[in-house]
């Protein structure tokens, strides 16, 4: 927790943030709160189905579904960095957020965003490796190399993080200011910061373009160089079994890219706007709630062990080739 002094350079610190949320009747209030709430905990489920699937299914102790295992643990807290808040002011007249909640919120929420660029990029990484190089894929790609990788993730996302907090938990914020969004992030607060926040705003700059423009550089080029293996491929059933072992990955790095890009790689005055709320329930709400799916409707080895895992965990050889099927 961050703690503030109630008086620095002769300005009273704020101590509380009104988030304004989506302002709107209070019955489409209602109504707001109860999609929410079912996207929310349909999340938490597709996600813990997941994770209890890679890890009771052997055949699915895999580099590919380690790092899958992964970006559902971290969508999980994801999701419940801002999902929880954001219901709850959906019923309140009270919309208000202590000064540590929104920093606390911040910072989780920069963490994980953070730390799911960057594991993006490494199962892109992984795909490469798998498509490119399948005969040296299980000497590469280690249990130490990938544990290694994915504990990098998380370190980077926390240090990322970390910085930025110091800069912008340090402006000042008179009064009680009005945050026209439905959760802290960072845009939104250097808007209502009442010193110059130019420091902050590059160092944000400089962090988000190393966290992004790197990942997305990996990205770019592990697809280019799997496309073009894949097109070398004599046989279209070939290629297309290549394709699919990375056309889930491909869909979500879309999905997630686009979305963050479109709001974060825009100056910060744009969040003046209203618009910028229903961009941002594209990846804080919708996008958990794909990714699951999509992963599922892509993979046969996914969709198995689910099925394993919600309708009869102890079937025999029979079933298990049933299911298969």
């Amino acid at each position: 927790m961050i703690n503030r002094a109630l008086e620095v350079d002769n300005h009273t610190a704020t101590t509380h943030f009104i988030l304004l949320g989506f302002p709107t009747q209070p019955g489409f209030q209602v109504l707001l709160f109860s999609v929410f709430l079912a996207s929310y905990l349909l999340t938490l489920l597709e996600n813990l189905l997941i994770i209890l699937a890679i890890r009771s299914e052997g055949q699915l102790h895999k580099p590919m579904y380690f790092f899958l295992s992964h970006l559902s643990f971290l969508e999980m807290w994801y999701v419940t960095v801002i999902s929880p808040k954001m219901l709850v002011d959906f019923l309140n007249q009270d919309k208000s957020i202590s000064f540590n909640g929104c920093m606390t919120q911040l910072y989780f929420f920069v963490t994980f965003v953070c730390t799911e660029y960057i594991l993006l990029a490494v199962m892109a990484f992984d795909r490469y490796v798998a498509i490119c190089n399948p005969l040296r894929y299980t000497i590469i790609m280690t249990n130490q190399l990938c544990g290694t990788m994915a504990g990098g993730c998380w370190l980077c996302g926390l240090l990322t993080a970390m910085i930025k907090m110091v800069f912008i938990a340090r402006l000042h914020y008179c009064g009680t200011p009005r945050i026209n969004h439905y959760f802290c992030d960072i845009s939104p607060l250097l808007n209502v910061s009442c010193e110059d926040s130019s420091q902050a705003e590059l160092v944000d700059f400089f962090l988000a373009l190393l966290v992004i423009a790197v990942p997305l550089c990996v990205v770019v080029t592990s697809y280019v160089t799997i496309l073009i293996t894949i097109l070398k491929i004599p046989s279209s059933q070939g290629r297309q079994k290549a394709f699919s072992t990375c056309a889930s990955h491909l869909t979500v790095v879309i999905l997630f890219y686009s979305t963050t890009l479109f709001t974060y790689a825009r100056p910060k005055l744009m969040y003046a706007y209203n618009s910028n709320k229903v961009v941002s329930v594209l990846y804080t709400v919708i996008v958990p709630l794909l990714n699951p799916i999509i992963y599922c409707l892509r993979n046969r080895e996914v969709k198995a062990a689910l099925k394993k895992t919600v309708l009869c965990r102890g079937v025999g050889p029979r079933g298990e080739e049933a299911l298969s099927n």
